[in-house]
């Protein structure tokens, strides 16, 4: 019903607008006002305006106590809107102009910055890889000792994959992420300064970097959850992802030419001082979640809620419930499956060129920086593929499963070929379809933590990736192993073994659904 505020004083109907009287006729015109009013229907709002309408047989009466109004002027500040939401889109779509980066959607700010700090993270993680070096020149290291300073920052990395899920889920993963970037950062620079003084301070440092990678992961895990809608998640994660992959790159190619032309501390300090301008972005544009950003547009963060479950914060981390799943239990085993094949092609591709394919150091090298281009690109576009599917009505069960088959079967069908393959090109091609096709995961697996735990997406992702963590570290080892006692195709078969078991695990008992 439409009311309208009749501003006057004295008040009579048009005659056009009255209807006619067929029970009494009036010599004389009606009188304007009605004083003989029936006071049981007196309504009268505060000493403002009185608005009454009764209706008797076909007669409509109204009288009016009120200040004069213009009914064509806007409304009093005073009358509120029934929905404040809607108040905000008005000013919004009516409020004036609106610059571009105003109506970019703040999920995808927080999305770009993730990116950022995993671009950040490897930078700072391979830099080490090419300034070892010039410095176990410098300091007389031998292998073991290099080997060494490589494996600690794997130290402090493993401790805190868990605590840092737990941290995360618990205080906001805006704490936790700008906590990492700055200690991992206060670390590198500091890695010139602990070597100059002693091995044992550079093995500390290296820890206390790993330290702050590790609360990385599972900070980024607990913010998009708590961000991004289902039907973005893949392309979400794929594109944080994409930044450990682009880091490497970038590390590999700048670390070069910074240790030629300033010496080898350079790499450390420069790499370390670009972690203080992003923590400066960081805390200044990004929340834990979409019901702490007060600049949020209520459009989106309708948007946001929409899709999610539970709005209330997590006081305790249920390990009984989180434990006792299948789904969880196949998400570990096949991280750690997924992560023995990832961690031996990235770790040992440049021996394998090397002694196999005949590169020199230099091609090596060149060629290492390929894999990491290809997982950059096929991440994002297996993201793009997945949440097209899910958007399409396939439901995030199935559309989780074909993609983590992808993720293993193709590494698995390539890998299989090398033993076939004789020319260089072909090999090194073979190696990037290899990777391109195990990048696919970050919409299987590494999505699935949002999936099955939303809450406890941090938690979920410290445990699977402890897996994975583990994965690397020994599968790094038991590569050295193998092949001092066999051969490459030996090496490929056991990764090939994994990536089948890890298929028919996740197949079996991996889902798409909440289950806790």
């Amino acid at each position: 019903m439409t009311t309208f505020i009749i501003s006057s004083s004295l008040y009579s109907p048009p005659h056009h607008h009255r209807p006619p009287d067929t029970t009494t006729k009036h010599s004389s015109p009606p009188s304007p006002t009605y004083s003989n009013f029936n006071k049981s229907h007196d309504h009268r709002l505060g000493e403002g305006l009185l608005l009454l309408r009764k209706r008797t047989g076909t007669r409509i009466f109204a009288d009016v106590k009120s200040e004069p109004y213009d009914i064509t002027g806007s409304p009093p500040e005073s009358i509120p809107y029934k929905n404040e939401k809607d108040v905000a889109d008005i000013v919004d779509e009516q409020g004036g102009e609106v610059v571009w980066w105003e109506e970019f959607p703040k999920r995808w700010t927080i999305v770009i910055l993730c990116f950022s700090a995993f671009l950040l993270c490897n930078m700072d993680r391979v830099n080490m890889s090419i300034a070892i070096l010039p410095m176990a020149s410098e300091y007389n290291w031998n292998s073991t000792t290099v080997g060494l300073i490589q494996s600690s920052f794997f130290w402090g990395y493993l401790l805190t994959q868990i605590a840092g899920g737990i941290w995360a889920d618990t205080v906001g993963g805006k704490r936790v992420l700008a906590f990492g970037v700055v200690w991992w950062s206060v670390a590198t620079i500091l890695t010139p300064v602990a070597a100059k003084i002693g091995l044992p301070f550079l093995l500390v440092v290296r820890a206390l970097m790993g330290i702050g990678e590790g609360v990385a992961m599972p900070a980024m895990n607990n913010l998009l959850s708590k961000w991004v809608p289902v039907s973005e998640r893949s392309r979400s994660l794929a594109l944080v992802y994409s930044g450990m992959y682009l880091g490497s790159v970038t590390g590999l190619a700048f670390s070069p030419f910074l240790i030629h032309q300033y010496g080898w501390p350079s790499v450390f300090y420069s790499f370390g001082s670009l972690g203080t301008v992003w923590v400066a972005l960081w805390l200044s544009k990004a929340q834990s979640s979409p019901l702490e950003d007060p600049e949020l547009r209520p459009a989106e963060k309708r948007l946001i809620l929409s899709s999610r479950v539970s709005k209330e914060p997590v006081k305790s981390i249920p390990w009984k419930a989180i434990l006792s799943k299948r789904p969880v239990w196949a998400l570990i085993v096949c991280h750690f499956c997924h992560n023995w094949g990832t961690f031996i092609l990235l770790t040992w591709m440049p021996t394998y060129y090397n002694q196999v394919l005949k590169f020199n150091l230099t091609e090596s090298g060149l060629f290492c920086v390929l894999p990491w281009l290809t997982m950059a690109f096929s991440a994002n576009l297996g993201g793009w593929i997945a949440d097209t599917l899910v958007s399409r009505g396939l439901s995030v069960t199935s559309v989780r499963k074909i993609m983590q088959t992808v993720g293993f079967l193709g590494p698995a069908f390539f890998l299989t070929q090398l033993s076939h393959i004789n020319s260089p090109g072909m090999a090194v091609l073979c190696m990037a379809c290899s990777q391109g096709t195990d990048a696919f995961s970050q919409s299987g697996l590494y999505s699935n933590h949002q999936d099955i735990a939303p809450r406890y997406s941090g938690v979920l992702l410290g445990l699977s990736n402890t897996a994975g963590v583990l994965a690397g570290v020994l599968g790094t080892a038991a590569t050295g192993y193998i092949l001092q006692h066999g051969s490459w195709d030996d090496v490929f078969k056991v990764s090939v073994g994994l990536y089948l078991v890890g298929t028919v695990i996740w197949n079996l008992f991996s889902t798409g659904e909440e289950i806790i």
